[in-house]
């Protein structure tokens, strides 16, 4: 009987710690983000030198056709403004995913995500990003988005998406 006391206190201690006095705990004005000493929002989706930025102005992923890795006029003019992105915030790194649909076997939806993220990673060196802060892994058909057999679902998981994270190696 004395484990069941000790775990219902440490339940009850845990819940009380996780409650917060303060009226604007989920005030999400600044987009997820903090404020620097000027009372500016910093790292949310207003910060252009914000991942979330990156993410929900600029866009992280582009979308392919059917059976190809080729850029198409829409993905081409995503890329170029990842491109500027990086190059404006140079202590980011990116990773960029590369995604099928499940139709197909194992084996050629990897390499089909191989060439999608390279396609990428090639129009992101040239626009003058360094190869060093990239590198692409494929996924093919592991992580899908959207999940049935039709071709809206299918159109989404054709995909490159690319995560960007703190160059914290300098």
């Amino acid at each position: 009987m004395k484990h069941v006391t000790k775990a219902m206190l440490l339940v009850t201690a845990l819940a009380t710690a996780a409650c917060s006095t303060s009226p604007d705990r989920f005030d999400d004005s600044a987009g997820g983000a903090g404020i620097d000493q000027n009372g500016a929002a910093t790292g949310g989706v207003n910060d252009p030198a914000s991942p979330a930025y990156f993410q929900t102005q600029v866009g992280d992923r582009v979308l392919f056709a059917v059976d190809t890795s080729t850029l198409s006029a829409d993905a081409r003019r995503v890329l170029d403004g990842q491109a500027q992105w990086l190059l404006l915030n140079t202590d980011y790194r990116a990773v960029i995913e590369g995604h099928a649909d499940e139709q197909g076997t194992r084996e050629y939806n990897l390499a089909l995500g191989a060439r999608r993220a390279n396609a990428v990673m090639e129009h992101l060196v040239s626009r003058g990003v360094p190869a060093d802060r990239l590198k692409f892994v494929s996924y093919g058909k592991e992580r899908p988005i959207e999940i049935c057999s039709q071709e809206t679902c299918y159109e989404q998981n054709r995909r490159a998406v690319t995560i960007i994270t703190a160059n914290l190696l300098g």
